[in-house]
């Protein structure tokens, strides 16, 4: 692995810039806070409890007309592909990951390159959804992110160099780490990736200082969990209570349940939700039962790694519908008393709020245009499975061959995928990336072999619509209501961010930047970037001016598995750049 190429000379110019900047420790204290500041964005989802929501005002919708180019700073080589990272910012320096597991500190004021780091990949990596990083975890003096090939390594953050490196998993086995790592109470929090070979998902807290493991619990039913004490490693319980009670036979040994997408943090309730992954394989008949935890939100005790409750958004999924996407904490009044909620819009495609302080369901509804695999939610919102054509056929009621194929809403790329939504605190509503297409899906016979794909069926991807793919939705979490929707041509595949400037912003694949009015929906604002952007944007102050900044550089799992619809994306460009937006100050007053 190389750090700072260009020496020691460089990496001493990168520590006196650092230390003229005002370079300071990151502490518990400004990570639980990162939601109310501005001046700087120490967390991924800008605040741990994941909510996007910006508290500046200088950018509005009055003058969002005038945002102008900063700089722009490529991520250069050939190493391109999908550019999925959001930006950290500190003390007038940006840090960013980039595709096949790179790491950048940038001066935010210029965008001159402070430092690089590039890990030493092997050959046999096995990501499944394209070579992509999405950002990384400031703590103390340190950037920490994870590698394609299932290691976490901490980096200076001044200097770009190694602190020290941990192995995570095994990537032969199918192990990779693409989120960004939680730091909460002093701790380091991180899942896994590889949720298509037959992994065992888990949560870790480490040490953020050496590395060292404080506890590890496994998302899959059965396995046991353990505390870590002066390098002793303890029983803490297993996952569930007992193996076999949601899997037939010992397909909980390789469960899935990928923990790929990371996690958030609610301080209310001092837990730590996680969303897992789908069960493997894909041949749901293969594992009657409910298959706990896959497809599920799981809350955490941030302390020792204990289960508190878990939801279960897809039993026995048969469809790859996963259920990893982010649970965003969020306060609503009824009837004169404050719920303490949490929303999360699930593959499945139907949108859920939970309790958060234990799990129970509050109220769902379809978020997308058309589902088909099942006809609603009960009152404990499980779904109510289509009996008739919803599930693909079993592939033993075919002589072993091809299982019955189902034409299912939405694909298994799903109503929502990884691109994180946003809640405005002024709205109160959820901003939610999603995409209207559908799946021809069947099963076929398979067995675990190590390092292989473990799906045991068969796809093809296709729109839903001839003139939209990706659709922009404000949706209200009280009522299901649709406010406003704005439909793109291609899919939808990076974050959103929402500020109490009355914005929206989000990129899109034909690689525009653009701004919508948050109450209307009205498109406010583009850019184009010159290659598709499948990034998340942020916004800071700096210098008493209000950024933008968002990673650009097409790529992810669309182009890689989208069947029909990756031909309706197939000349997008890809690229590696970080674009920096800015306000001209004598725009400023024009709210």
């Amino acid at each position: 692995m190389r750090s700072n190429p260009f020496g020691k000379q460089f990496a001493a110019s990168a520590l006196a810039l650092a230390v003229s900047l005002g370079a300071h420790a990151v502490t518990d204290e400004d990570i639980l806070n990162d939601h109310n500041t501005v001046d700087d964005i120490v967390s991924y989802g800008m605040g741990v409890q994941g909510q996007r929501f910006s508290p500046m005002t200088a950018l509005n919708t009055d003058n969002v007309q005038y945002l102008q180019p900063a700089w722009a700073f490529s991520f250069g080589g050939e190493k391109q592909r999908g550019q999925e990272s959001q930006p950290l910012i500190k003390d007038g320096v940006m840090y960013v990951t980039a595709s096949y597991s790179r790491a950048y500190a940038i001066d935010a004021r210029t965008g001159e390159e402070i430092w690089q780091y590039d890990a030493r990949l092997p050959d046999g990596i096995m990501p499944c959804c394209d070579v992509v990083n999405r950002g990384g975890a400031l703590y103390d003096d340190l950037f920490i992110f994870g590698t394609l090939d299932a290691k976490l390594v901490a980096l200076n953050k001044d200097t770009g160099k190694v602190v020290w490196i941990k192995k995570v998993a095994d990537y032969q086995a199918g192990y990779s780490m693409t989120a960004a790592p939680l730091i909460v109470k002093g701790k380091l929090i991180t899942g896994v990736s590889g949720g298509e070979f037959g992994i065992v998902g888990k949560v870790e807290a480490r040490d953020p200082n050496t590395g060292d493991l404080l506890w590890m619990r496994p998302t899959v039913e059965g396995h046991m969990g353990y505390v870590y004490k002066d390098g002793k490693e303890i029983e803490n319980g297993i996952s569930g209570g007992e193996a076999g009670k949601t899997w037939p036979g010992d397909m909980w040994k390789t469960g899935g349940a990928a923990t790929w997408l990371g996690g958030t943090y609610d301080p209310d309730t001092d837990s730590l939700f996680f969303g897992t992954g789908n069960p493997a394989p894909w041949n749901s008949h293969l594992r009657p039962g409910d298959n706990l935890f896959s497809s599920s939100r799981v809350a955490i005790d941030p302390d020792d790694g204990s289960i508190k409750w878990h939801f279960q958004t897809t039993p026995n999924d048969g469809w790859d519908y996963d259920g990893v996407n982010e649970l965003i904490s969020f306060d609503y009044e009824e009837n004169g008393k404050t719920v303490r909620a949490a929303a999360t819009a699930d593959r499945n495609g139907f949108f859920y709020v939970l309790n958060r302080e234990n799990g129970d369901f509050i109220r769902g509804f379809p978020f997308v245009d058309k589902i088909t695999w099942a006809k609603g939610l009960n009152e404990d919102g499980r779904p109510i499975y289509n009996t008739e054509n919803g599930r693909p056929g079993n592939p033993a009621d075919a002589d072993g061959e091809k299982g019955e194929t189902v034409v299912a809403f939405p694909a298994f790329l799903g109503g929502k995928n990884w691109m994180p939504m946003a809640y405005s605190q002024d709205t109160g509503l959820f901003y939610v990336p999603s995409n209207e297409w559908s799946m021809d899906i069947w099963n076929e016979p398979v067995s675990y072999k190590k390092g292989a794909a473990y799906l045991g069926a068969g796809f093809t991807i296709k729109p839903a619509n001839d003139e939209f793919i990706g659709v922009l939705r404000a949706v209200d979490p009280k009522t299901g209501e649709e406010v406003w929707r704005y439909n793109n041509p291609a899919p939808l595949w990076g974050g959103v961010l929402a500020t109490a400037g009355n914005l929206v912003f989000t990129g899109t694949p034909e690689g525009y930047l653009k701004a919508f009015d948050a109450k209307t929906g009205e498109e406010l604002y583009k850019f184009n970037t010159g290659t598709g952007v499948v990034g998340t944007p942020v916004t800071w102050e700096m210098d008493g001016d209000q950024y933008v900044s968002i990673s650009t550089g097409w790529g992810g799992a669309v182009p890689l598995w989208g069947g029909e619809v990756a031909r309706v994306v197939k000349d997008f460009n890809q690229g590696g750049t970080v674009w920096t937006f800015k306000l001209p100050s004598d725009r400023v007053a024009a709210n």
